[in-house]
């Protein structure tokens, strides 16, 4: 067994290297442009996407950044994936790794507005930024984040539709998120509206064909 995940290991550094520079900076740029989309609508101040509550209740209750509190909700995520079969990829590690870290540092250099429609826009940049951010990062094909992946395998195992098991997921994780004291307001209803068909439009534009 220790041999296996030796050469498990070795195997995964290996393909690290493998990856062209271009896959490279899709990857990270991706993530980057995520993190700054979240950034802007966690300072709209005007609620939050499903995870981005959770995220914040975790924060609020634990007394840490919302940007550490978005590292610490991803590597939990990964045991989820042992029942569902689902195995990482690069992209699964870095999503985790760099995320968070991207928007503890992107969260004090953005603006903040007094005014509530200044505060909608910046809400609906920070999903247009964000579903750029997704095209990007899975244009890379260097695998799927914590959350991605464990939709896809909850879908594969349960055979329920993407759309059912996303839904499941994302109700557990904002009712969580709310009992904690996470942000949910009129941003949380504007996610849900908007997300997927701004990162449909983003993937068509890239030519993207999710698998």
């Amino acid at each position: 067994m220790v041999l296996t995940l030796s050469r498990a290991v070795t195997d995964y550094v290996r393909s690290l290297g493998e990856v062209s520079l271009f896959r490279w900076f899709r990857l990270i740029g991706g993530l980057f442009c995520f993190a700054l989309g979240i950034a802007q609508c966690k300072i709209a101040d005007i609620g939050l996407g499903p995870w981005d509550v959770f995220a914040d209740g975790i924060s609020k209750t634990l007394g840490i950044s919302f940007g550490t509190a978005i590292i610490m909700v991803g590597w939990p995520l990964l045991l989820l994936w042992i029942p569902l079969r689902q195995r990482p990829g690069i992209a699964t590690i870095a999503n985790i790794l760099l995320i968070g870290n991207f928007v503890n540092w992107v969260l004090p250099l953005s603006p903040q507005f007094a005014a509530l429609p200044l505060r909608i826009a910046q809400y609906l940049v920070g999903i247009i930024v964000t579903g750029f951010g997704t095209g990007l990062y899975v244009g890379a094909r260097l695998g799927t984040g914590p959350r991605d992946g464990l939709m896809i395998g909850l879908t594969r195992v349960t055979g329920w539709s993407v759309r059912v098991a996303r839904t499941c997921i994302e109700v557990v994780v904002l009712t969580l998120g709310w009992l904690m004291g996470g942000s949910v307001g009129f941003g949380t209803l504007l996610t849900a509206l908007f997300i997927g068909p701004v990162i449909q439009w983003w993937f068509r534009v890239m030519k993207l064909r999710p698998k």
